[in-house]
């Protein structure tokens, strides 16, 4: 397997650039797909996003430089494009993001793509009421399992205060899920 210094030099030189990109994509596209999911909810809104997010890195390539692993910029990326995709959403539909997230909770239940069952379809309901932040540290924490060190060069923030967020959202998602 290549590293991630030398797959960079490749993805920057005009030569191998094609067959590195082809290799980022089968080395990281899963593990995107399901971040940008986790945000967006929908399996063909997390694709648009997740190939908006491939153009972005396969454009900007040249200006990383490596000051954070090339999974965490990527992952920023994504992030980034999941957010914008949501906000478009809500611009368009002239609705508040919190209300784009309700109503992508909505059409969860009949996306053919999604395989979770009624407790599922509950969580996804209890994240989608937190703030953006805790969403996003909920779900990198939660689904993607990653650790508070690979969350802070993704989401540029301390690690004491990722942690802080996953505390506060997992008691308001416990107190989401047993007031019923």
């Amino acid at each position: 397997m290549i590293d991630d210094t030398e797959l960079v030099a490749q993805l920057q030189s005009d030569r191998q650039k094609e067959q590195a990109f082809r290799e980022l994509m089968g080395l990281y596209k899963e593990r995107l797909y399901w971040h940008i999911r986790n945000i967006v909810k929908s399996h063909d809104d997390a694709d648009d996003v997740l190939q908006n997010t491939f153009i972005k890195v396969y454009k900007n390539i040249n200006n990383f430089k490596g000051d954070s692993k090339l999974f965490s910029w990527m992952y920023r990326i994504a992030t980034n494009e999941s957010i914008t995709f949501i906000n478009k959403n809500a611009k368009r539909l002239n609705v508040t993001s919190e209300e784009v997230q309700q109503l992508a909770i909505k059409t969860l239940a009949s996306d053919v793509y999604f395989e979770g069952d009624a407790i599922q379809l509950k969580l996804q309901k209890a994240i989608a009421t937190l703030p953006e932040k805790q969403q996003l540290v909920f779900n990198m924490k939660y689904f993607e399992d990653l650790k508070y060190k690979e969350m802070s060069d993704v989401l540029e923030t301390s690690e004491g205060a990722l942690k802080a967020s996953y505390h506060i959202a997992v008691k308001k998602i416990e107190a989401y899920l047993t007031d019923d």
